[in-house]
């Protein structure tokens, strides 16, 4: 099957992989996070030893850009570390890890919210949604925005879990939907102090600093986290435009590759990363890179705890090599999510409300 991919990739496989956050105690924070985001320190050493078990070399993101286009060969298939948003539990366990074993990585950063106290939306909603079920929160008659509303309804009715309703309601509104969202739903449920996570938190610029005096590199993921294709072109510019500077200026470097949020991306946005010096960008499509392909459409693996279970529910080296080497996409057991969306305009937020009235208790939801 190895063989199979290099064939279709051109000659040499290119696997980038994806992570968010590396932590010390995996079922601890299982209970307060969304699940996947989250590989322990143990698993994420494994996979590092399974990829390099199963032939890959370790490169940086240039080295593997040189080679898709055609600049160098390699000599053995190549595999690229990458993290998304700054989490700073990657700086506590991944970063260490990393070093002990010379593994190369790019972390993307969402510029504006590295060094600041700030949570990203999607890890503000999942726990006031958690507080919610945990409370037995019951809106009979409450009046509320209409995403709001249907993003309550989904959850405490038990029809999705919270992750994958969590999953869809991002992928369908605007980040200052989110924001509205959060607020209605922190008026709701407040006052009080744990009405932000505690977990979450993000770098800051120092702990960047010092991962860059160590030949990491750093690539831009927007100002605070939006998804581009939901927004105005005007917003995307400055999303792009200033995350790039920022960066530039606090870490003194210069950022020439970029993370797409939610994977997604469009031809307008790429013509704007062209434009401002980029020379890549990933996605979070999982689908082989080939030879001569685009580099502003890189296909990346997402990896997190569960990619590693076996039956037993401990680590499985021999899973963890079939998940790593794609074997389970060679056989076309799975399909992977295209990234590719139109650009559209933001959407104003709906002015009518519906009330919401649940006639049964809230399941709890399991992971």
């Amino acid at each position: 099957m190895a063989a199979y991919r290099r064939y279709q990739s051109g000659g040499r496989r290119i696997l980038i992989v994806s992570y968010h956050r590396v932590v010390g105690d995996f079922t601890g924070e299982l209970q307060r996070s969304i699940p996947g985001l989250l590989i322990s320190q143990e698993t994420f050493r494994g996979h590092l030893e399974g990829l390099s078990a199963a032939g890959y070399e370790f490169a940086s993101l240039g080295d593997a850009l040189d080679v898709m286009a055609g600049r160098r060969t390699a000599r053995r298939d190549l595999c690229v570390v990458t993290f998304d948003d700054g989490y700073r539990d990657v700086y506590r366990y991944g970063y260490p890890v990393l070093k002990e074993m010379g593994v190369p990585a790019i972390i993307y950063l969402p510029a504006a919210l590295i060094g600041t106290n700030e949570r990203f939306h999607h890890d503000r909603l999942f726990h006031l949604l958690r507080l919610a079920q945990a409370r037995g929160y019951q809106p009979l008659f409450d009046v509320m925005p209409k995403p709001a509303t249907e993003l309550l309804d989904t959850v405490l009715s038990g029809r999705k879990r919270l992750s994958a309703a969590l999953d869809d309601f991002i992928g369908q509104y605007s980040s200052s939907t989110l924001a509205e969202t959060i607020q209605v739903l922190e008026e709701k449920l407040g006052p009080g102090p744990d009405l932000l996570p505690e977990q979450g938190d993000l770098m800051d610029w120092d702990e960047v600093r010092r991962m860059v005096k160590d030949g990491f590199e750093f690539g831009a993921h927007t100002l605070g986290h939006v998804v581009l294709t939901h927004e105005p072109i005007e917003v995307v510019e400055r999303e792009v435009c200033e995350s790039k500077a920022l960066i530039e200026r606090e870490a003194g470097i210069t950022v020439r590759d970029f993370a797409y949020c939610n994977g997604w991306y469009s031809d307008d946005l790429i013509r704007i990363l062209v434009r401002n010096g980029f020379r890549s960008a990933v996605t979070t499509e999982d689908m082989p890179n080939r030879i001569g392909g685009d580099p502003f459409t890189l296909k990346r693996k997402v990896l997190w705890e569960n990619f590693s279970l076996g039956l037993t529910g401990g680590f499985s080296r021999s899973l963890t090599v079939c998940q790593l080497d794609d074997c389970f996409g060679t056989l076309g057991m799975r399909e992977p999510v295209p990234g590719r969306r139109p650009q559209r305009l933001a959407v104003p937020t709906p002015t009518n409300t519906n009330t919401l009235r649940l006639d049964g208790p809230p399941e709890e939801v399991t992971w």
